[in-house]
């Protein structure tokens, strides 16, 4: 048993990155482990997870389970977990009880806890002392190990923990079952070095640590070949890819190395600020087929704020940076994450943060009241703002993105744009696909163009999306 500690998880030392590159192989016994049984993920968070669980799906699978959508069709279950805000911890909790009572009735099922969660040791601990039936416990390092500590667990039908605080490797040729056709997530890089005071990713997911080049091409070309239309380069930062390699390959050079790759659309995600030089931003607006749309968190327009979260910029330095981007991409589309009510934010803070909105017009933005993370320093810092006055800025907050969002959409009517048509619209008899700048559209369209970038004239605008027919 292995239970995480998040001392050891803070650790940051100048050992260098181990790359384990061997094939991923399974013994005959592990390869038949789920024959004749299903197994059930959900997936909380954002798209690391969302390709974590991608990789868990293809692991199982080789292990011969086959996946269900029923929860109570399941043999195995399993939570990925989020662990960024207190509302993913208490959804996770949440869900959990549905389990129990299901377990009660099927006691043969296993329940499986991963993801980020399972890297804090306040909640191993909970799990330990609460949630005793709970079978398996693993973290966000070893993923790879999944049919070994399965195996375990199902054997002996004790609590198996294993989870991992430390600084992690890079292991390839981990399986995975991608969930569309057309578009893939691309892991770059793992982990995070910036310890933002509000932050748990730096413990949860680890040092950062880069992917070699060669094997991000090497997928990439593969996803090519396979008529894949676009792919999005994952990373906690992914402006400082290459920072921790020994052959120099910065975020601008790897830019350029997958568009030569031909493929269609290029993606990447999240950048920080800190790290978005000009390098980038002269690649991004070479190629064509990098897309113009850049997430590009802002967290607080206050100097004072964003010192205090440990962000590593100021205000003037994110408005030069998005004035250079819009500059040089002029179809530029803008989104932002933005926290409200983080200790100490004053009514003056709040309103310079509207103010930097109102600069940048974003097209979006995902909008958050301080979620305090249990060993993070912010969670330590005098907060005496009351949650009716966070409520209240946020309302305020949204209003005015939700304005700018709108307005940034009405540009786009009777216009003329690609979008990459990825299924079924909830609009009954449409086609969904997004547009270059990530704008949702919802196009009257036949089946057969699934899968296809078309030609689409916006007819119709909504302030989240936009309504289309094919040209």
């Amino acid at each position: 048993m292995n239970l995480p500690n998040l001392e050891e998880a803070r650790k940051r030392t100048q050992q260098k990155i181990t790359f384990i590159e061997e094939p991923y192989e399974l013994s005959e016994e592990l390869k038949t482990l789920g024959r004749g049984k299903k197994y059930y993920i959900r997936t909380y968070g954002c798209q690391m997870n969302v390709h974590d669980s991608e990789n868990i799906k293809a692991i199982l699978e080789k292990m011969s389970f086959t996946e269900t959508e029923e929860l109570e069709d399941a043999d195995l279950i399993l939570l990925n977990t989020c662990a960024i805000r207190e509302n993913a911890h208490h959804k996770m909790f949440g869900f959990l009880g549905r389990i129990k009572h299901l377990k009660e009735d099927h006691p043969h099922i296993i329940t499986a806890i991963c993801g980020c969660m399972a890297q804090e040791e306040s909640v191993v601990e909970e799990l330990q002392k609460k949630y005793k039936w709970v079978d398996l416990v693993f973290g966000t390092h070893n993923i790879h190990r999944l049919p070994t500590i399965l195996e375990r667990a199902m054997s002996r039908r004790e609590q198996e923990i294993e989870v991992y605080s430390k600084e992690g490797e890079v292991i390839e040729n981990i399986p995975v079952k991608r969930d569309s056709k057309y578009k893939a997530w691309v892991n770059i890089m793992f982990g995070c070095d910036k310890f933002c005071t509000y932050c748990i990713v730096p413990y949860t997911r680890g040092k950062q640590r880069s992917r070699k080049p060669e094997w991000i091409v090497h997928e990439v070309e593969d996803l090519v070949k396979q008529g894949y239309q676009e792919v999005t380069l994952l990373g906690q930062n992914v402006n400082a890819y290459g920072k921790d390699l020994e052959e120099p390959c910065n975020m601008g050079n790897l830019l350029e190395l997958v568009a030569k790759t031909g493929i269609p659309r290029i993606r990447f995600m999240t950048s920080h600020p800190w790290d978005f030089n000009d390098e980038m931003i002269e690649i991004i607006g070479k190629y064509e087929n990098i897309m113009p749309y850049v997430h590009l968190p802002l967290q607080s327009g206050s100097d004072r704020i964003l010192k205090l979260m440990g962000r590593r910029y100021t205000k003037q330095e994110y408005l030069e940076l998005v004035s250079k981007l819009k500059k040089r991409i002029p179809s530029l589309a803008l989104t932002t994450d933005i926290i409200v009510g983080f200790p100490g934010e004053t009514r003056e803070d709040f309103e310079e943060t509207l103010e930097v909105v109102k600069t940048c017009e974003y097209d979006s933005a995902f909008t958050f009241i301080f979620s305090p993370r249990e060993g993070t320093p912010a969670a330590k810092m005098k907060d005496e703002t009351p949650i009716e006055e966070k409520n209240k800025r946020l309302y305020e907050l949204n209003d005015l993105i939700n304005e700018y969002a709108n307005l940034k959409n009405q540009q786009y009517l009777g216009k003329k744009v690609k979008v990459l048509l990825e299924g079924p619209s909830e609009k009954e008899g449409k086609l969904m696909g997004y547009t270059e700048t990530m704008k949702l559209v919802n196009v009257d369209a036949k089946e057969e163009l699934l899968g296809k970038i078309v030609d689409v004239e916006i007819t119709d605008i909504k302030t989240w999306s936009l309504d289309g027919k094919v040209v």
